[in-house]
C-alpha cells in the first residue's frame, strides 16, 4: 500500500477496500470528533473524493471511496508530500518544516501551519484552497501537543495513518476510564 492508501485505510472500518460514508463517519467519531462534525465531514469528504476514486466502469451514484484509486483524488494546493501515485515524498515532507517551522525546528504552531497553507496555494486552482485548509486545521487540532506544537513525528503519522490508530486508542481509553468513574460513583 502507498502511504496515501494507508492514510485512508483507517476509515475503511471493515477492511474491504471500499470506504462508505458511514465508515468515514465512524472513523471520525473514533478519533474523537463530535458527531455533528463527523457527519458533515463524511458528507463533504465523500462528495469531494468519491467520484474520483471509483473504478473504471463503476455506475453512479459515486458515494464510496475506493482505497485502490485514492491517488486519483489528490487535490491541488497541497504540500507535495504525496506524489501523483500516493507515495510519500520525504524531501517534500521535510521541506514543510525547513520552510515553515520558525519557533521549533521539528514542529509547527498554528500560525506556521497557516503560513504553509498560504505558501502552498495554487493561484490557478483556488477551489483547492478550502480542502487543504480544512485538512491541515483538522490535522493540527487532532495532533498538536499540549504546548500548541504539531511535531514532525505526529504530522508524519497523519500521512501514513498511524496517528489515527493512536487517537482511536486514546479515545477508547478515555471512554473506558469515564465509564469506570461513572460505575464507581454509582456505588
Amino acid at each position: 500500500m502507498t502511504e496515501l492508501q494507508k492514510h485512508v485505510s483507517f476509515f475503511d472500518r471493515n477492511k474491504d477496500g471500499i470506504i462508505t460514508p458511514l465508515e468515514t463517519f465512524q472513523g471520525f467519531v473514533a478519533i474523537g470528533c463530535e458527531i455533528a462534525f463527523s457527519s458533515a465531514a463524511a458528507s463533504t469528504v465523500h462528495g469531494a473524493l468519491a467520484p474520483f476514486t471509483n473504478p473504471p466502469g463503476a455506475l453512479p451514484p459515486y458515494v464510496n471511496i475506493y482505497v485502490k484509486y485514492i491517488h486519483q483524488a489528490i487535490h491541488g494546493s497541497d504540500t507535495g508530500a504525496y506524489d501523483s501515485k500516493g507515495r510519500f515524498v520525504q524531501e517534500k515532507f521535510d521541506e514543510i518544516f525547513t520552510k515553515h517551522a520558525h519557533i521549533k525546528q521539528d514542529a509547527l504552531t498554528l500560525p506556521e501551519v497557516e503560513e504553509m497553507l498560504t505558501f502552498n496555494r495554487d493561484p490557478l486552482d483556488p477551489a483547492s484552497w478550502p480542502a487543504a485548509e480544512a485538512e491541515w486545521q483538522l490535522i493540527y487540532q487532532l495532533a498538536h501537543d499540549r504546548y500548541g506544537f504539531l511535531t514532525k513525528e505526529r504530522a508524519r503519522g497523519i500521512y501514513d495513518g498511524t496517528i489515527f490508530v493512536e487517537l482511536e486508542e486514546r479515545w477508547k481509553s478515555l471512554a473506558s476510564d469515564a465509564l469506570s468513574d461513572l460505575s464507581a460513583a454509582a456505588f
